[in-house]
């Protein structure tokens, strides 16, 4: 089993642990799903998207939702800005953590997260994934020097 992190608005508990996460996001297809990001061994990698979902309202408290997947279910791993690979939950986890530089990285689940998959609900630090002027403040050496996350 594949573990993952969804991150949202801490408004939107109740109604996840009711009725699981919803298919909000769009994928590169135009299909809908959830964005989801593998939980890697450094706490900053995994909630770097953090940083960019509290950039509009720095007020709203977040929630990471822990996400248990099938390995084999399907789903798209890669680089915000380029177009994603199709692969499996557990290959996308295998490529986010040989990558030496995972940020900007997502997986996108392209259906709804049930609430049987929904293995945590946990809030998050404010400041969790940011970086004042540019300086990481992760101790592990992969935010410090680029190295790779697991060696």
């Amino acid at each position: 089993m594949a573990l993952f992190v969804h991150l949202t608005p801490a408004a939107n508990t109740v109604r996840l642990r009711r009725s699981g996460v919803r298919a909000a996001g769009r994928g590169h297809g135009g299909g809908h799903g959830v964005y989801c990001f593998p939980v890697l061994p450094c706490y900053t990698l995994t909630h770097q998207w953090l940083q960019e979902l509290a950039r509009d309202d720095d007020h709203r408290r977040f929630v990471a939702v822990h996400i248990r997947l099938d390995d084999d279910q399907p789903v798209t791993v890669g680089h915000y800005t380029n177009r994603p690979l199709r692969v499996t939950a557990g290959e996308a986890v295998r490529i986010v953590r040989a990558l030496p530089n995972p940020r900007g990285w997502e997986v996108f689940v392209p259906r709804t997260v049930t609430v049987r998959e929904i293995h945590r609900v946990r809030g998050v630090a404010p400041d969790a994934g940011r970086h004042p002027e540019g300086a990481f403040d992760c101790p592990c050496a992969a935010v410090r020097v680029g190295e790779p996350v697991l060696s």
